[in-house]
């Protein structure tokens, strides 16, 4: 091990995911000199095809609408620098917290949670579609980079982070070699190789990157929204924390330019919703006095959280941007024309499977069958927004010869 890691590790709180207490990986493997476990994962992540497809893939504006609007990557990418910031701030794992954070939207399909609706609803009576199990799909079956094991082959730490990172999946201790039929369908296939101890919460690493999503995509999304013009600062009246840092803005800066308002808006908001974060946190681990990861796991509560106040604002701007961005006239156009691509790709590829290509239609089974349509679903998950587009056009216009 690299000598370095040790004395890492002496900066670390005692309830903190350390490399050393590592459970491993399902395939064994010699640890690198120069990298901790954890490091390795996240750097899996990012070489990974998933995380190179988020460049295109929607998180409210499809690709073309705008090269200035977020991605699944770009938000990914603000995602990992708040957890990193929040976990060394808080003396936790800040290379798990990004591992996490980066690997956290590879199971999103096209088009956003509007192409993860439709598909779910194309797999409505095939066990369905979840984005979160999808992501653990990815990482642990669908990924082929590595000639001695399928998937990433990712620590315990990373996967359980990734399955729990909004808390426990069950109330109670499952057979992990029997999971609930209430399960999503990825889940389900993996726990009998891998018991993730789905009835409890994450470490407080996971933690922070599931709040840390909640804190990039809130704000950003405002951030895209006002530039998009889809509403006007002056409609932000109705949330009071943002109402407050427009004023503190504007009495600052009373002759910004409007963008330049808008982004010392966003910033401002960032950097409250995680002073929050970090004054409500501490209270819960002093409270707590956890010694080890797994207290912060077996606590019964999230032990990373934001106060209550900072809760009401956040769920005040979500029901904002539900409202006025996510259901915006013309965010809902090109969600419609969204659905009809997924469903006709769904439905053509689960009744024909010989026009998948080659390496997915082997995979397939019968005509219609669930195995084929899990098949399909994987295939059609992983496309980007663009590819989806031009699939469906090669298959669905008929005056295009070329295939």
């Amino acid at each position: 091990m690299n000598d370095a890691l040790p004395r890492y590790e002496e900066t670390l709180a005692s309830y903190a995911c350390k490399p050393s207490e590592t459970r491993g990986r399902v395939f064994k493997e010699p640890e690198t000199p120069n990298r901790s476990c954890y490091q390795r994962d996240r750097d899996r992540v990012i070489h990974s095809s998933s995380f190179r497809r988020l460049k295109h893939k929607t998180q409210v504006f499809v690709y073309h609408e705008g090269d200035h609007f977020r991605t699944r990557l770009t938000h990914s990418l603000e995602v990992a620098q708040i957890a990193r910031s929040i976990s060394r701030s808080m003396h936790l794992n800040e290379d798990l917290a990004e591992a996490l954070a980066l690997a956290h939207d590879l199971g999103h399909p096209p088009f956003g949670h509007i192409g993860e609706s439709v598909l779910n609803d194309c797999m409505g009576g095939f066990d369905g579609f979840d984005h979160n199990a999808q992501a653990l799909r990815l990482l642990t079956r669908l990924e082929h980079r590595y000639a001695s094991f399928q998937g990433l082959n990712l620590t315990w730490e990373t996967l359980e982070g990734l399955a729990k990172h909004n808390g426990p999946l069950t109330d109670a201790p499952i057979d992990p070699k029997n999971p609930p039929e209430s399960l999503p369908f990825g889940f389900r296939d993996y726990l009998p190789e891998n018991d993730l101890e789905i009835h409890t919460y994450a470490s407080a690493e996971a933690q922070i990157a599931a709040l840390a999503d909640d804190i990039a995509y809130s704000s950003h999304d405002l951030d895209d929204g006002l530039r998009a013009g889809l509403f006007e600062l002056s409609e932000l009246k109705r949330i009071p924390v943002v109402m407050q840092l427009i004023d503190e803005v504007k009495w600052t800066y009373p002759d910004a330019p409007k963008d330049v308002t808008i982004h010392e808006l966003v910033r401002r908001l960032i950097n409250r919703m995680v002073a929050d974060l970090m004054v409500e946190s501490t209270k819960r681990i002093a409270a707590l006095d956890p010694k080890i990861p797994d207290d912060i796991r077996n606590a019964g509560q999230p032990t990373i959280s934001f106060g209550a106040d900072m809760q009401q604002a956040v769920k005040e701007l979500k029901a904002f941007l539900f409202d006025r961005m996510y259901r915006h006239y013309l965010v809902n156009r090109m969600g419609s024309k969204a659905k009809r691509v997924v469903t006709d790709l769904f439905n053509l590829y689960i009744s024909e499977p010989e026009c998948l290509p080659t390496e997915w239609s082997e995979r397939a089974g019968e005509r219609n069958s669930a195995e084929t349509a899990r098949v399909v679903a994987d295939f059609i998950a992983g496309m980007t927004d663009r590819f989806a587009f031009r699939e469906h056009a090669k298959l669905f216009d008929l005056n295009r010869v070329s295939l």
